[in-house]
């Protein structure tokens, strides 16, 4: 194992714990209304932060026109295709439909975290941490719904636990397949990665957040507390 993919392995454990902990926190006590929509204004902020001072900066730095067009492009096209493709799968598959579609999403996230420390070790921490907190929400919601079925405990642990193990093997592979990749290549990559980190912020968390038009003036300030807060890690790094 080269030195770059343990250190993928290491920092993934994060998000991987987290969407455990989250798991096991809504099987005993599902969180309200307010907290979940909170928590997506949060992570929205965290991730829109890192994808502006991370990923942005080093994409325009080293710009290529070509690369740009064709990664961003499909960045967009992925997430669109996901998006149609788990939507079809939660209608006819109820909670299970609902942990197939988690499941894609959750495999992108960890994918996204591996290519992220190509870009570098901070930019690396950084996503990683911003995901996390998004997968704590998509943990929350998925266990949430599994309690409101009267689905066991053990079993709704041991759906997050899976849906975890999905972010570490996203992670893997994109920190292995994607080392020592022609600087053009990696520019597709983090151009890829920005249209995906943005299509996650405005069309899933800040969405799924004012789809019941339940968000409150301090649910929205936490949008800025996590853009804050990166800001400040940016300053301090």
């Amino acid at each position: 194992m080269n030195d770059s993919l343990s250190t993928v392995l290491t920092y993934v454990m994060i998000p991987v714990v987290v969407t455990i902990i989250g798991g096991i926190i809504a099987a005993y006590k599902s969180p309200g209304e307010k907290t979940r929509i909170t928590v997506q204004h949060f992570a929205a902020g965290v991730v829109f932060a890192a994808v502006a001072l991370e990923l942005l900066p080093e994409l325009v730095t080293n710009l290529k026109l070509l690369p740009l067009i064709i990664g961003f492009s499909s960045g967009v096209a992925l997430m669109l295709i996901v998006r149609k493709v788990s939507k079809k799968i939660e209608g006819a598959g109820g909670s299970g439909g609902l942990v197939i579609a988690s499941g894609v999403d959750v495999f992108i996230d960890g994918l996204l975290i591996g290519v992220s420390f190509d870009v570098g070790l901070k930019a690396g921490i950084i996503i990683t941490i911003a995901l996390a907190i998004e997968l704590l929400f998509l943990a929350l919601s998925v266990a949430s719904t599994l309690a409101k079925e009267g689905k066991s405990k053990l079993r709704i642990i041991g759906t997050t636990i899976a849906l975890s193990l999905l972010v570490l093997i996203g992670a893997t592979i994109g920190g292995t397949l994607l080392q020592g990749i022609h600087s053009s290549g990696l520019e597709g990559i983090i151009a890829f990665a920005v249209a995906a980190l943005l299509y996650l912020v405005t069309e899933e968390l800040l969405v799924e957040a004012h789809k019941e038009n339940k968000d409150s003036a301090f649910a929205t300030t936490m949008f800025f507390v996590g853009f804050l807060i990166v800001l400040i890690l940016e300053s301090l790094a």
